[in-house]
């Protein structure tokens, strides 16, 4: 059964086109480790709401934008074996030479892991 790892960023607007170079660099390794598919999305239409919201929920303040990530696996055996090496891999350092720095404070991204249970197709 289809898996997906869930992110919810709030990036420096002004860090955008780092944020993109970031993503380029990294997102294919999840690919490479078993990953189906990858999409990042950037805030667009992102609305305050009364009681709680995604630019609160990642503490975003006026100067960020929420970012809106998804990593699709073909099962949760794949993700967590992806995963392990994942942590392992000095391609997802950031502190490593060459690796592209985190453009966002990590300690405010928000994710998790999903079963998924409904799928609607065209």
């Amino acid at each position: 059964m289809p898996y997906i790892d869930g992110f919810v960023i709030a990036v420096p607007s002004a860090n955008k086109d780092k944020f993109l170079a970031h993503a380029r660099q990294l997102d294919p390794i999840f690919l490479e480790l078993g990953a189906t598919r990858v999409i990042e999305g950037w805030g667009d239409d992102v609305p305050e709401g009364k009681v709680t919201d995604f630019r609160r929920a990642v503490q975003a303040t006026v100067e960020e934008t929420v970012a809106f990530s998804w990593v699709e696996w073909p099962d949760k055996a794949t993700r967590d074996a992806a995963m392990k090496k994942m942590m392992e891999d000095p391609r997802m350092d950031p502190s490593t030479p060459g690796n592209p720095p985190m453009p966002f404070d990590g300690k405010r991204m928000i994710f998790g892991g999903f079963e998924q249970v409904v799928e609607v197709k065209k």
